[in-house]
């Protein structure tokens, strides 16, 4: 099992990650771009959503801006994309990703994941990412895990020109308090994190001073 601390702050730039564990859900964006460091998350009646910080300054928003939170009847939904919309569309986590292939921003291709965290404890995990040309889409499922473990998966394996894709099945982590994962991102990079633990949500925005 790795530290999650010790893998955030050895990677100035995993990009989007979403850690799973008993009870608890993370989810981070960095951005390297003007447009995507003016983000910052906001609260919804079911979850979160991203929002230009400076509207003034929003570009291009058809690929950060999204609903990366939703809650749905006996389930959360956590993804990196308006994927998390066509998941709960559809209502069959598989299914809906089936239909959906990694983001067209030519040269890196990010990858699409995705998590969905049932009420009895199991969850399942998802990348959705180029290779040879194609989508190749992974599914993970998991029965749960034990209070001081989580999954993490990221689009990034770090930094690059062009950005390469995570790549393997997602790392068994440590799980700690949201105030120590904010800290360990890379201060130039990151942009907002969510936290769900045991129910309580919490966001921090480094656009609003977090």
């Amino acid at each position: 099992m790795k530290d999650l601390l010790e893998l955030l702050k050895t990677n100035p730039y995993p990009g989007r990650g979403i850690v799973v564990g008993r009870n608890r859900v993370y989810y981070f964006i960095m951005g390297r771009s003007v447009n995507s460091r003016n983000r910052i998350f906001s609260l919804t009646e079911d979850g979160i959503r991203t929002e230009a910080h400076d509207p003034a300054k929003l570009r291009d928003p058809s690929l950060i801006i999204y609903h990366p939170v939703r809650k749905v009847p006996g389930a959360l939904i956590v993804t990196n994309g308006d994927q998390t919309d066509t998941i709960r569309d559809m209502g069959d986590f598989r299914k809906a990703l089936m239909t959906r292939e990694y983001e067209p921003d030519e040269p890196n291709y990010t990858p699409r994941i995705s998590a969905i965290l049932y009420d009895d404890g199991t969850f399942e995990l998802s990348i959705l990412k180029r290779r040879d040309g194609r989508c190749l889409r992974e599914f993970f499922c998991y029965e749960g895990c034990s209070e001081d473990q989580g999954w993490f998966i990221s689009t990034y394996q770090g930094d690059g020109s062009p950005l390469p894709s995570f790549a393997g099945e997602p790392l068994a982590v440590t799980m700690p308090e949201p105030e120590a994962v904010w800290n360990a991102l890379n201060g130039d990079n990151k942009v907002s994190l969510y936290t769900n633990v045991g129910g309580e949500v919490r966001i921090f925005n480094k656009n609003l001073g977090d």
